[in-house]
């Protein structure tokens, strides 16, 4: 039993992506829904979409590549359940000199660094991707 599910979201994301899957099927939950809506906004991924009933729920998301290789080329957890790591809007860093992002969640939902800096929000960086 994983008892961090963002940690298995990346796993089977990094995983799929190695096998150039077309697609990932990821256990639903909202906080893993709206991270995968926040990526796919961003164009890190294709489509997101929610599948299944009840106990038997997933989110379907579609890889993206670009010339054979994948266009999440990093994707790492920063805060874990161990060790929570916070920043206040001031303190958001860019990730790979601003070729990546990062999600925070922030007390108005998951964005990404460049929103919550514009929004004076600051939160708990979740996942950094580039």
């Amino acid at each position: 039993m994983n008892t961090d599910p963002i940690a298995d979201m990346i796993n089977r994301i990094k995983t799929a992506q190695a096998v150039f899957k077309k697609t990932v099927k990821i256990p639903f939950s909202k906080l893993k829904y709206e991270m995968a809506k926040v990526l796919e906004s961003n164009g890190w991924v294709g489509s997101v979409e929610k599948k299944g009933r009840g106990v038997d729920k997933y989110i379907e998301i579609e890889l993206k590549y670009i010339d054979g290789e994948g266009v999440i080329r990093g994707i790492k957890r920063k805060s874990t359940p161990g060790q929570r790591i916070y920043s206040s809007a001031l303190d958001i860093k860019r990730v790979k000199d601003g070729a990546g992002i990062s999600i925070i969640s922030t007390s108005k939902g998951l964005m990404t660094n460049y929103e919550a800096r514009k929004a004076n929000l600051g939160g708990e960086i979740l996942i950094e991707i580039y």
